[in-house]
């Protein structure tokens, strides 16, 4: 797994590890069942404090969108798992925000629609 870690960033690496395997898996670029790589195996391929990767893994673990089993690993799992209900109120929260912040920097309707429909696969 490729991930791009940007060491400068304000955002913590726990949460840029958490975000780009979203996003892969939004876009694609790895699948539901795919094995994520152990925690140790990911903090030394990126150069990180294992527990920074855990932190992750953990995390993604809370949003649904990973199996984490001691013995066998983590993996993404099946999107048909129901989400529960105040991590979609979570989501929608962001949402509104994401999208208000977006209105007043001037990106448009149209833009933000673009962006869906790409991520959504239209």
């Amino acid at each position: 797994m490729f991930l791009n870690i940007d060491f400068s960033s304000d955002l913590p690496i726990y949460e840029q590890i958490r975000r780009q395997i979203i996003l892969a898996l939004a876009r694609g670029d790895i699948d539901y069942g795919y094995e994520l790589p152990s925690v140790r195996n990911l903090a030394a391929d990126i150069g990180v404090n294992l527990h920074t990767v855990n932190k992750a893994y953990n995390l993604l673990e809370e949003d649904g969108i990973i199996e984490i089993d001691r013995r066998r690993g983590s993996k993404i799992v099946d999107k048909s798992l129901p989400i529960k209900e105040e991590k979609r109120e979570d989501i929608f929260e962001n949402l509104d925000f994401l999208i208000s912040l977006s209105k007043l920097k001037g990106i448009n309707k149209e833009e933000m629609i673009s962006l869906v429909e790409k991520i959504y696969g239209f």
